[in-house]
């Protein structure tokens, strides 16, 4: 086989499996908006109201109707709001928790802004007003329904006005028959919130009943790339990861998709946040994804519901579960994996098909960044290393390309004589790489294992909150965002803001430009067709990395100038001429 047809195949096949990717994520992807109503909304949406005799998860009690409180928008409002609160104060969190239903709806990270900006909005994750209420809530649903478990709008009180890191806080309620009820919360210094959940009966009849915890989102949330990266609600139920799209909740029947499960956990996650419930993993659940529809506006709910228990009068339970509302910090997550015993709970970060590489990229990059305490500089020694680790098979391969090199004038001489009879030049291309000992399919073997690390990679730079707002030098300050420092406006001076198939940043011609002096280094194709097919990509790979994320394209730079060295230093000490040489042009017939 030729060498260039196979390396154009290797080539023309990532250019189609990445430009979909791009053309996909960019202007197919569903990003409905957080207010937009849905257009088709089934009838059939399950009721929230208590069903004699449903399942336990049928029986979660029922959001209230009324509208939300509405929250306010600073500290200070906040300790006047109307609605009682237990204040959260954390070395990383900030917010509050309502007294009323028991709500954690107000969460702010304190660590995470909206922009690049230092005086930016830090990032509200959970919230009780506006539009698209977000929160979390634990309690407890009763197998007979009898007014002795506290309602979703039940008033709590607390035995502390502010929860900290070091100060967990004690809810109650109390039933009308003496059935008293306390919910402890407390927090670590980083996102997860430890729920302990206690019943004492001191009626004169005895209790039944299951602990639950729910999530409750109002909205579609606009996501970033439907393709790529699952946003949504998932969940891991016995050992088994299960993504669910909002769409899939929607479209599912009666809009509830249920599960059974001993331990595990569900939640609702974005791009860089999540927000967990993991029940106690020795305890068997039930769980739901479900859509409630009230006035044409989707409630997406994920819910967890324990076994039934009973409770003498005078006799006492409780259970724990944990509660994560944060930034998606890849050795945090790991950690509470390990350290709570949450089941796969690294899974809530989408590693994608190449997991086995993306993993170990990620955590090498950390790695490094701890010494070098910049990103880019780690996605730089990064290349470095995988260039050395691919170091005997790129020799191999570019020695094959100089002797390809070398061959060429030859080539074009049985081009020209045998150009017309495609049988009879074939042979003689195969005895001239026989007696020149010359493998054309070698050329092509570093290519092979630089996709799946460039996609790894890429998945990196998408998916970990670690990249997001990574500066580099210069005029890089989001290693996971677009190079937007463009001639097209002349770098910012003109007020303008182009469209963004215009904004070609510096990077992406670096980019291009080393794209374009590997390829002359390389013995051009013989066939003037795939001559000029090569010419054009560099320019086609530099207009579409120009929206990738830049520290991606850093990295193609970096390895393409690598490779140049690498590949001149070999062509010097094999003797063969450096340049690209003359394209071929299409043989006169005779």
């Amino acid at each position: 086989m030729d060498n260039k047809n196979l390396i154009l195949a290797v080539v023309l096949s990532t250019l189609i499996m990445v430009g979909f990717q791009w053309v996909y994520g960019s202007y197919f992807a569903p990003t409905p908006s957080n207010n937009a109503p849905q257009d088709q909304v089934s009838s059939r949406a399950p009721s929230e109201q208590p069903v004699p005799g449903a399942a336990p998860s049928e029986q979660l009690p029922p959001v209230p109707g009324s509208a939300p409180v509405a929250r306010a928008q600073s500290a200070d409002e906040r300790a006047v709001a109307n609605v009682p609160r237990v204040k959260i104060d954390s070395p990383r969190l900030a917010g509050s928790i309502s007294l009323v239903g028991a709500r954690f709806d107000d969460l702010v990270l304190k660590d995470y802004r909206e922009t690049v900006d230092p005086t930016s909005p830090q990032i509200r994750l959970l919230n009780s007003g506006g539009a698209n209420p977000y929160y979390a809530q634990f309690g407890w649903v009763a197998a007979v329904v009898n007014g002795e478990v506290p309602p979703a709008d039940a008033r709590w009180t607390a035995d502390k006005d502010v929860l900290t890191a070091n100060e967990p806080v004690t809810l109650n309620w109390t039933s009308p028959n003496g059935v008293r009820y306390a919910i402890v919360v407390s927090l670590d210094a980083n996102y997860m919130f430890t729920v302990t959940q206690r019943v004492e009966n001191a009626s004169t009849a005895p209790v039944s009943l299951h602990s639950y915890g729910r999530l409750r989102r109002t909205g579609t949330p606009q996501t970033a790339d439907f393709y790529i990266l699952h946003e949504g609600m998932l969940g891991v139920f016995d050992g088994v990861l299960q993504e669910v799209h909002y769409s899939d909740v929607r479209e599912a029947k009666d809009k509830v998709m249920t599960r059974k499960s001993t331990g595990g956990w569900i939640g609702i996650t974005d791009k860089y946040w999540l927000t967990a419930l993991a029940p106690d993993q020795n305890t068997a659940i039930s769980t739901r994804f479900a859509d409630f529809v009230v006035d044409k506006v989707d409630n997406y709910q994920a819910d967890f519901v324990e076994n039934q228990v009973d409770v003498a009068p005078g006799g006492k339970t409780e259970t724990t579960g944990r509660f994560f509302a944060g930034a998606k910090e890849a050795t945090l997550i790991m950690d509470y994996r390990d350290r709570l015993n949450i089941a796969r709970f690294d899974l809530a970060i989408d590693w994608g098909w190449f997991e086995f590489l993306t993993k170990p990229i990620f955590l090498a990059l950390v790695y490094f960044n701890n010494y070098l305490h910049n990103m880019g500089l780690s996605i730089l020694l990064l290349t470095v290393l995988i260039k050395l680790a691919f170091f005997p098979l790129a020799n191999k391969s570019y020695k094959a390309m100089a002797k390809m090199k070398e061959v060429q004038p030859e080539m074009m001489k049985l081009r020209e004589r045998f150009g017309e009879d495609k049988v009879r030049l074939n042979q003689e291309m195969m005895t001239l790489y026989k007696n020149k000992k010359v493998n054309p399919a070698s050329g092509c073997l570093p290519i092979l294992p630089q996709i799946p690390v460039f996609f790894a990679l890429y998945k990196v730079l998408f998916v970990t909150i670690e990249m997001r707002h990574a500066p580099f030098y210069g005029w890089v300050m989001d290693l996971s965002a677009p190079d937007d420092f463009t001639f097209v406006n002349l770098f910012g001076l003109i007020n303008w803001t182009p469209p963004d198939f215009l904004i070609i940043g510096i990077w992406p011609l670096i980019m291009g430009v080393t794209m374009y002096m590997q390829q002359k280094l390389n013995p051009p194709p013989p066939d003037p067709v795939q001559a000029k097919i090569f010419n054009f990509l560099p320019v086609i790979f530099t207009i579409m990395l120009a929206r990738f994320p830049v520290g991606l394209v850093i990295y193609w730079a970096w390895n393409n100038s690598l490779s140049i060295l690498q590949q001149y230093l070999i062509m010097r000490r094999m003797g063969v001429p450096i340049g690209g040489g003359k394209t071929p042009t299409t043989p006169a017939k005779s």
